[in-house]
């Protein structure tokens, strides 16, 4: 018996990936997501490889394991995937604490954040 197998979250064509703990905020990783929207699949890889900020390289291993999901898992076809989705989203905050001046304290807060990547396999014109 045994429990039933949940549903797919995505389309039949679509392959997802989720980074669940990237450390940074999600103003910043928004601002990354927002490079790769409706991008090919392969150019988005190259634009994150060769992106300034430092949160392209979490980026881009959610992106890498997402072309990997839709390759091994749904056997979709590489060379016509497209970044369908990029949606970034709050995780936990980290929570510290700093000492200053005439034994006052500060909070500092580390906050982490949420990728959800869905590449889909695009049909040829």
């Amino acid at each position: 018996m045994g429990k039933p197998a949940s549903p797919r979250r995505v389309g039949p064509r679509e392959a997802l990936s989720i980074g669940t703990q990237i450390r940074g905020s999600a103003q910043k990783l928004g601002l990354v997501a927002a490079l790769i929207r409706n991008q090919k699949a392969g150019d988005a890889m190259n634009i994150l490889q060769f992106s300034t900020k430092g949160m392209a390289v979490d980026a881009r291993k959610v992106l890498a394991s997402a072309i990997a999901n839709a390759e091994n898992n749904h056997n979709l076809d590489v060379d016509a995937l497209v970044v369908s989705e990029a949606s970034v989203g709050k995780a936990i905050v980290m929570k510290r604490f700093a000492t200053r001046g005439r034994g006052k304290s500060t909070r500092i807060l580390k906050p982490f954040s949420r990728l959800r990547i869905v590449v889909r396999e695009q049909e040829e014109a």
